[in-house]
């Protein structure tokens, strides 16, 4: 019994959790050894459609469940509280099935090696996440547990399995570009059919202090975090109110919450399924309408599914300068310019505005990310990295293989090195005719006319408070 006390303390004590009940401890009384795993899920707070989670209750008699209590290290104030949402959700959802949440502010590659000794587990389940950090700590967790505990990885959040697993596929010869990419992936491979939530899981290790259930912060704006407000949406936009039969034709809008589907803060921070969503439009599709709408929503998440495989066949180079090309793109490194682009005060009204937006709510929509990408690095000519770099810490929907997968593209290192130089305000001119997007973000245009606010530098009465163009370029109208 006295090991039994000390085990439990210091269970206590890796856990952060005061003194134990005697009910926690082990009993006196011989009983068959449980085969106890731990699962670290990463960016995966759902219970719908969890291959991992569902191998790990099938194989398991007792199972700890843990996550990070931070979204990352860059991450920002919008992507922590969606994120701090998402784990409330989750935790709530695990209770109500005889399990719970447990939090770690350490760096688990640390913390769950010391874990699985004390809980004597037998295997520790992960979900990979593309991008080189994400890797390396796998890597660095399956050196450092304990000889009889085994690492099983598995597949998370990703529409095709086969593409990634199946020897019989030569990933060398598969084509680089989109376009290539999506013809081959479509005439061959399907997406597995998603599976549902389990009704039940293997209980907590009895030595493992009881915890109280997270707390969620209040909602600030229209995202909140946690799978019901995932799948809320995509009842919502799907069948509820239909608006996926007109996706294609109002996906460029930029004032609007309904332009788009606005799926990816939920699939980004794995409160929803990709593979959920493709089922549910085909659903949809099979039992209602199919549209060329339709399609372009299964079409978006093949873009995903692209900077994924891109990421994980090309490791590293897409955080270089150069990506995958020969050279990087030149650049002009100047702190006050690119200054001026995160703060929204460039003087240009339609990056200024999606600046603006990004800082204040987390999000703004994809013409306005890529209006914003283009300016900065064919513009200002600033490293499209520092773009990468303050997105990833802005962005509530941040995913690191289609954030720096974008980025790459929109800076021609990535598989197309067409130059992308968007006209920022022919752009505003066609996608925001009555300067309304500009007139939300950018108060001190307001008093202007809709038509002047594209250039307000020209504006017939000077705009107060409101600066002048850091760059000015002849081919803007």
């Amino acid at each position: 019994m006295q090991a039994a006390i000390r085990m439990a303390q210091e269970m206590a004590q890796l856990l952060g959790a005061g003194p134990l009940l005697l009910r926690a401890l082990p009993p006196q009384q011989e009983h068959r050894p449980m085969n106890t795993g731990i699962v670290w899920l990463r960016n995966s707070f759902r219970l719908d459609d969890q291959p991992l989670l569902a191998q790990a209750a099938r194989e398991c008699d007792e199972l700890l469940i843990v996550a990070d209590s931070a979204a990352g290290v860059r991450a920002g104030v919008h992507r922590e509280r969606f994120h701090a949402q998402s784990l409330a959700e989750f935790d709530a959802a695990l209770r109500r099935r005889g399990q719970w949440l447990y939090l770690m502010a350490e760096d688990p590659v640390d913390w769950l090696p010391k874990l699985a000794a004390i809980l004597d587990a037998r295997s520790v389940f992960v979900n990979d996440l593309p991008g080189s950090e994400e890797a390396s700590q796998i890597e660095r967790l399956g050196q450092s547990l304990p000889q009889d505990c085994g690492l099983n990885v598995g597949r998370d959040n990703r529409l095709f399995d086969g593409l990634f697993d199946d020897p019989r596929l030569d990933r060398a010869a598969w084509p680089m570009s989109f376009s290539a990419f999506r013809r081959k992936v479509e005439n061959r491979l399907e997406p597995a059919p998603p599976v549902d939530a389990p009704g039940a899981l293997p209980p907590p290790p009895g030595i493992v202090p009881a915890t109280e259930p997270l707390q969620a912060p209040g909602p600030s704006g229209l995202l909140v975090g946690g799978e019901r407000a995932g799948r809320d949406r995509l009842v919502d936009y799907v069948f509820r109110r239909r608006l996926v039969t007109r996706y294609k034709e109002t996906r460029n809008g930029m004032l609007s919450a309904d332009d788009s589907t606005r799926f990816s803060p939920w699939l980004a921070n794995g409160c929803l399924s990709a593979r959920r969503v493709w089922s549910e439009v085909e659903r949809f599709e099979a039992e209602v309408e199919a549209n060329e709408s339709t399609y372009w929503v299964k079409f978006e998440l093949l873009w995903r599914e692209y900077f994924r495989w891109l990421m994980d066949a090309t490791g590293n180079a897409l955080f270089q300068s150069s990506g995958l090309g020969d050279a990087a793109p030149e650049s002009r490194p100047d702190p006050t310019r690119l200054q001026a682009w995160r703060d929204g005060k460039t003087g240009v009204p339609l990056v200024d505005a999606a600046m603006r937006e990004l800082s204040e709510t987390g999000y703004t929509s994809n013409r306005a990310r890529q209006n914003a990408a283009s300016f900065l690095v064919k513009d200002l000519q600033q490293d499209w990295r520092e773009g990468a770099a303050w997105f990833e810490h802005q962005l509530v929907d941040y995913d690191v293989a289609s954030n720096w997968g974008n980025w790459a593209y929109q800076a021609g290192t990535g598989t197309d090195t067409k130059d992308r130089w968007f006209n920022v305000i022919g752009q505003a001119r066609r996608y925001d005719p009555d300067a309304e997007y500009l007139g939300r973000w950018l108060p001190e245009l307001r008093d202007l006319d809709p038509a002047e606010r594209f250039m307000p530098w020209k504006a017939a009465t000077p705009v107060a408070g409101y600066p002048p163009p850091v760059v000015e370029d002849a081919r803007w109208s």
